[in-house]
């Protein structure tokens, strides 16, 4: 159903823009370095590198949909992956070292565009969880795919130009506890919708 679709979209959006990561990291890094300016621009590379491997990655999950076992195992590995950022999420809190001015010329986009485009989250992102949620949510219409898909970026960039401005105006945001407990509840709503992919996968099953 859309408003699920949302949902979806709005939890893994918030999840992956706040816990850490290799993009989480360097907009950290170019805030401190730079200013709040350049980290915001590193958080738009999502919106630059994601389309293609959207594209790529639904094509594969439309081609193996039609396999009930492929559809179950593909959802398995999504809910997989899910524990693993909710684990990964509750690692994080731990706090950023601040780093010393650097008056050289930022290229904040390209690094972010580059880093997001050789590290392997957005493929195994996409490949696990996104294209198997999009193409469930399809089955009622193609307003389903768009709030999800709409709802993920929107809190993936969004969460990481907040996370930039917060950090440009206070280095000791990362320290806080508003961020702990922000990254926990994450963590705990992560559970839960991979106990969903799960619960999905042993009724197509069964």
């Amino acid at each position: 159903m859309p408003p699920e679709a949302l949902g979806s979209g709005i939890l893994l959006g918030l999840s992956a823009g706040l816990a850490p990561g290799p993009l989480f990291t360097l907009v950290v890094s170019e805030t401190l370095r730079h200013g709040a300016a350049s980290g915001i621009r590193v958080a738009m590379a999502p919106l630059i590198t994601d389309l293609p491997i959207i594209a790529v990655t639904l094509l594969l999950v439309v081609e193996l949909s039609g396999f009930r076992e492929i559809g179950a195992i593909l959802s398995l590995v999504g809910a997989g992956f899910i524990l693993y950022l909710a684990v990964d999420t509750l690692r994080a809190g731990e706090g950023t070292a601040a780093e010393p001015a650097d008056r050289t010329r930022p290229r904040s986009l390209l690094r972010g565009v580059l880093v997001n485009a050789l590290s392997p989250h957005p493929y195994l992102f996409w490949l696990g969880i996104g294209g198997p949620l999009m193409l469930r949510a399809s089955r009622h219409g193609l307003l389903g795919p768009v709030l999800f898909v709409g709802g993920f970026y929107l809190c993936l960039v969004g969460s990481k130009v907040a996370l930039a401005v917060l950090v440009g105006r206070s280095r000791r945001f990362l320290e806080g506890r508003a961020y702990r407990s922000t990254l926990r509840l994450l963590a705990l709503l992560l559970v839960l919708l991979a106990l969903g992919l799960i619960r999905d996968a042993v009724t197509t099953l069964t």
